[in-house]
């Protein structure tokens, strides 16, 4: 196998919105390279449909976004990251649409939407539901023309670290090994969705930055926090279709597989409740009637409202046989977002000097214990604009010396493997857990990753300390609900998990794990300068 040595000043290890939006704003005099794990726009970015979040009307202010999202957070958000997303976003969006990405317009003005939890109309979108897809074309023509080297199929299997701190990658790519040194890295390698049988991420969102990161020493956090995004297409397994929020925030209504409407025995938000309420009571409703859905009814709105405002959740439905124009279509809930990640400071340090993290992968403490809907694309600009404001602080160093130990690039799983992993966190670590599950899942993942000898355990490293921060944390909080702990314990959980390696395999010298006090972040009502 061919093995040739790179160098980059700025080496960015994925790239969906946060990873590009970093990438573009690096100081231009330092060569820049993106490496992609697969096609540029196979990332999650590229499927985002609602929008990005920000206070852009007037009627509404960053103090209602604050609060809305602080909210949703159960109690974990990290206040100050929150602070830096309301303020720091609606310029970003700005940003955006100013380079080029065609947000929606009515009489001349940014289109918004309303979605789940927002108390008002705040979501900007493009082509209707493709919003995701609009901001990639123009993010990957834009650091292309600003010279941006974006490098696709290249698999990174390890950081090269010494004298504690990041000295580059090493990756397989279409020729072979590639050891790139850098003088800083940044990970902004996305989510873990299909790390679960059913999920709208990618195929390729598997968790990678996490154990690069976790394994080159740094610091983990809220990684038992899983999002499962209430609305899914209820047809077939693996990646599936997504049925934005943004649907029921223009009326469309839930009901059971009995034809009753449901969701306000359960939140008087009904279908515009948080996340987590909206996706545990469509699996209650689901396991109350012995169904494996429920389905989204907005019919009433008309086929011609439904296509013109919804192309693309429309036609994906139509194509699957269903007409969400005319119908209700079933659904269930999906693995869709992770809370949890490499644990960072505001601009995006991580705990190992030259080595940063921004977007889904990192661990800001902005989301809580449940993401607000629409936020994460904000985190990604807002983010990844900071880390690259103040990476200038390593790239006059001298640069770092080249790798010596070329490890050879582990085999992947096999399909049965991972289809095997999949159902096991699907069934104990997924919308609701109990102890004896998480046990057993972890019992699992230890004794799999045991036995493939050569193989890339990354994927059972990650479900592994999943399950295993959903069995320290003995509440319900969030997007984490266990049966066996159903209330919320703020004397002794109001706290974030960290956790950090003490050796290549974590259940053969159980890893550091300490809890970390979350400050109050609550503003009151009618006060900080806006009101809900």
């Amino acid at each position: 196998m061919v093995t040739k040595e790179e160098r980059a000043d700025i080496l960015i290890i994925g790239g969906g919105i946060a990873g590009l939006w970093c990438a573009l704003h690096c100081p231009r005099d330092y060569r820049t390279v993106v490496l992609v794990k697969g096609d540029s726009r196979e990332c999650n970015t590229y499927r985002a449909q609602g929008g990005i979040a920000a206070a852009l009307c007037p009627r509404d202010s960053v103090e209602k976004h604050f609060y809305d999202t602080i909210t949703a957070g159960k109690g974990l958000c990290n206040p100050e990251a929150v602070r830096i997303l309301v303020e720091e976003g609606p310029a970003e969006v700005q940003s955006l649409w100013r380079l080029g990405v065609p947000f929606d317009q009515e009489d001349g003005r940014l289109a918004l939407a309303r979605e789940g939890a927002h108390s008002e109309r705040r979501v900007a979108h493009a082509y209707g539901d493709a919003t995701g897809q609009a901001t990639m074309e123009v993010l990957l023509t834009a650091c292309r023309e600003a010279g941006v080297e974006i490098r696709e199929h290249r698999i990174v299997y390890q950081l090269t670290v010494e004298e504690g701190e990041c000295r580059g990658a090493i990756a397989l790519g279409p020729d072979g090994v590639e050891i790139w040194s850098s003088q800083v890295t940044v990970l902004a390698t996305g989510g873990i969705g299909s790390l679960y049988s059913v999920t709208t991420n990618s195929p390729l969102a598997t968790g990678d930055g996490l154990a690069l990161a976790f394994l080159a020493g740094a610091e983990l956090v809220d990684l038992e926090f899983v999002q499962f995004h209430p609305t899914a297409l209820a047809a077939g397994t693996g990646p599936v279709l997504l049925i934005s929020e943004a649907v029921r925030g223009e009326g469309a209504v839930l009901i059971n597989s009995q034809g009753h409407r449901f969701l306000s025995e359960y939140h008087p938000l009904a279908e515009l409740a948080p996340r987590d309420v909206v996706a545990r009571a469509i699996f209650m409703e689901m396991m109350r009637t012995g169904s494996s859905r429920v389905f989204l009814d907005i019919s009433h709105r008309g086929e011609e409202f439904v296509r013109k405002r919804f192309p693309n959740i429309f036609q994906g439905c139509y194509e699957r046989g269903f007409n969400l124009g005319r119908e209700p279509v079933p659904v269930a809930p999906a693995a869709h977002y992770h809370m949890g990640g490499i644990r960072t400071d505001l601009w995006g340090r991580t705990s190992v000097a030259r080595l940063y993290a921004c977007g889904e992968c990192a661990g800001t403490g902005v989301h809580g214990a449940n993401r607000l809907a629409s936020n994460s694309l904000t985190e990604g600009l807002v983010f990844g604009r900071r880390v690259a404001s103040v990476l200038a602080e390593w790239l006059d160093q001298p640069f770092p010396s080249s790798v010596r130990q070329i490890p050879p690039p582990p085999l992947p799983l096999s399909v049965d493997e991972v289809a095997r992993m999949q159902r096991i966190m699907t069934r104990f670590v997924g919308v609701t857990r109990k102890g004896e599950g998480l046990e057993e899942a972890k019992r699992y993942f230890e004794d799999r990753a045991e036995h493939l000898k050569g193989a890339n355990f990354f994927p059972l490293l990650v479900c592994w300390l999943v399950a295993a921060a959903a069995l320290w944390r003995t509440e319900s909080r969030g997007s984490h609900f266990r049966d066996d702990f159903p209330d919320t314990d703020d004397g002794n959980w109001r706290r974030r998990q960290v956790w950090k390696s003490c050796g290549d395999l974590p259940w053969k010298k159980a890893p550091l794990m300490s809890l970390v006090p979350v400050a109050s972040g609550l503003v009151p009502i009618g006060q900080g300068g806006g009101s809900r």
